[in-house]
């Protein structure tokens, strides 16, 4: 009996150290956290549930700033960004607990969501814009009657905000499948919600009032301010007088040129008294000035003697 006893003794013990040997290999390991992950790939703005999200364990020395560690701190709240299948959940991609769905909830604090009226949103860019996108906003302003002192030309565009995000378009809060919203009436796309500040907000609102609001699309990875500068309608104007001849232009210099070296000449050797209110004969009936508009440039001939 002593000796049945010893043997399951040792059996027992041997039993129980292999078991712990191996439990750290194929069991939970000792320095892991749990962290709450996505089972599925979900779209911008959808309302998470126990449903599509699992506890995973993560290494200490991995885990994400902000991931969160329970089902209940992610229930009822909505992703600010899509997020892919296995990916954590981050408290920064979330709307905040108990916001609700709305488009209020999406507003991250201290910013504002305002929504400008333009008919070119479907036409201006091929009707690309979507969800989530970044997009320079270009305002367009003309004035009532053609001012000779107004440098612009009687109408001028500027790029009044840049690298905004478009939060929803003509009520949609979430991005189509397909890239272009062929699948919506553009006669309906005449709204744009933008990601603004409260300062921004002020700027558009004056700028819709004003003038024409516009959308030039970015790459999603451009988020560097551009260096623009105003366009105007006196940079685009056409001249309006008959064009010069530059062909001939050179010709007609060297003809002035040796005229006028010709009349100095005979001035020099032997001066004449010219008559009142005419021009010495010697002298060319004309001459050429160059001009210079903008980058183009053109010629105006001056008749002496008018």
């Amino acid at each position: 009996m002593l000796v049945v006893a010893l043997a399951l003794t040792c059996g027992v013990s041997a039993a129980v150290g292999v078991y712990q040997f191996r439990l750290p290999a194929e069991g939970v390991p000792a320095d892991t956290v749990p962290v709450v992950t996505a089972v599925a790939d979900l779209g911008r703005w959808h309302v998470l549930d126990p449903s599509v999200v699992k506890v995973s364990r993560y290494p200490k020395h991995e885990v994400p700033k902000g991931a969160l560690s329970s089902t209940d701190e992610v229930t009822g709240r909505s992703l600010l960004y899509p997020l892919a299948k296995g990916e954590p959940l981050l408290d920064s991609k979330l709307t905040q607990k108990g916001a609700g769905r709305g488009l209020a909830a999406m507003v991250p604090d201290g910013m504002r969501a305002f929504t400008i009226q333009t008919p070119h949103v479907a036409a201006g860019v091929g009707g690309f814009i979507r969800p989530g996108d970044k997009v320079d906003v270009l305002l367009t302003t003309t004035t009532s009657s053609v001012d000779r002192d107004d440098a612009t030309g009687g109408a001028v565009t500027t790029t009044l905000l840049q690298n905004v995000q478009v939060m929803a378009v003509a009520q949609r809060l979430d991005a189509a499948e397909e890239r272009k919203i062929d699948k919506v009436d553009p006669n309906e796309v005449k709204c744009v919600t933008l990601l603004v500040t409260p300062d921004q907000a002020a700027r558009l609102d004056l700028g819709m009032n004003k003038g024409i609001l516009h959308l030039a699309l970015r790459n999603p990875k451009d988020d560097r301010d551009a260096r623009t500068q105003p366009a105007t309608m006196a940079q685009l104007r056409f001249h309006q007088e008959k064009p010069f001849n530059f062909a001939g232009m050179w010709s007609q210099l060297t003809t002035v040129a040796n005229r006028l070296a010709s009349g100095m000449s005979q001035t020099e050797t032997a001066p004449q008294k010219a008559s009142p209110g005419l021009a010495p004969a010697s002298q060319p009936s004309w001459a050429l000035i160059r001009t210079l508009r903008g980058s183009q440039a053109g010629g105006v001939r001056v008749d002496f003697g008018q």
